[in-house]
């Protein structure tokens, strides 16, 4: 794809690996990016974007808000976490709908459709419709920020992720890296690749685990190889209990 692209998002690490994965993908034209709803509506209107990757929530005005209020001609593909405003989206007339977090596959059939409605050889919005919300397929490693860069994380270099909000701590010994996603939203992903959900806080990979302990009458506590300790919910601990020996 050769023409401009807008990316509008108010999470800098969410911007910067959207950006990375088009070039890889072969995007040559220019990629803006907006950092907030008003600032979205207002650059999209001055560089008439062909493509628009649009967050839904954003400060100054949700994303779609900055929809309805574009004054140009812009195919819009929205990026979210937040899979209930999908309907609303297609009705607005949106190209597409991006569940987070997605993968570079996914990404890549998108830029594809959206390079055939360009050329008039869309399929159905239907269609669009059903394969924007199938559940995201497992990934093979995650995209992190290290400093000023962005670097890719093994899944299998993953001993745990503790959740807090919005965000999650990624422990991949020796270093741990804070993403920009809700703890569900990846445990979505990681669940098939031996991810356990032990606690509404703490997703851990089996193959960390050194021993599993009794804690109190109903719950466990999980020792994993770096030494951490982590006490699972009751339903963690049912989990827990009823593995496959």
């Amino acid at each position: 794809m050769k023409g401009t692209i807008l990316i509008a998002d108010d999470e800098p690490l969410a911007r910067r690996t959207l950006r990375e994965h088009l070039r890889d993908l072969g995007c040559s034209g220019e990629i803006h990016e907006a950092p907030d709803g008003k600032t979205a509506i207002a650059l999209a209107n001055k560089v008439r974007p062909e493509l628009m990757f649009l967050d839904i929530v954003m400060p100054g005005a949700t994303g779609l808000e900055v929809l309805e209020q574009l004054a140009c001609e812009t195919k819009v593909i929205f990026t979210t976490a937040h899979d209930q405003y999908a309907v609303t989206a297609f009705e607005l007339g949106a190209l597409d709908y991006l569940l987070k977090p997605f993968g570079r596959d996914r990404l890549e059939r998108v830029l594809q459709r959206a390079q055939a409605t360009l050329e008039g050889r869309s399929g159905s919005l239907l269609s669009r419709a059903k394969e924007a919300l199938q559940p995201t397929r497992a990934l093979s490693r995650v995209f992190v920020r290290d400093g000023n860069r962005i670097v890719p994380i093994a899944l299998a270099s993953i001993e745990r992720v503790q959740g807090a909000d919005d965000y999650a701590t990624i422990f991949a010994s020796p270093k741990q890296y804070l993403v920009s996603i809700r703890l569900g939203d990846l445990e979505t992903s990681l669940a098939p690749a031996n991810f356990l959900r032990i606690h509404r806080s703490h997703l851990i990979n089996l193959e960390y685990v050194t021993s599993i302990e009794p804690y109190d009458a109903t719950r466990v506590e999980v020792v994993m190889k770096s030494g951490a300790r982590i006490v699972a919910s009751r339903t963690g601990s049912k989990l827990l209990r009823d593995l496959p020996l």
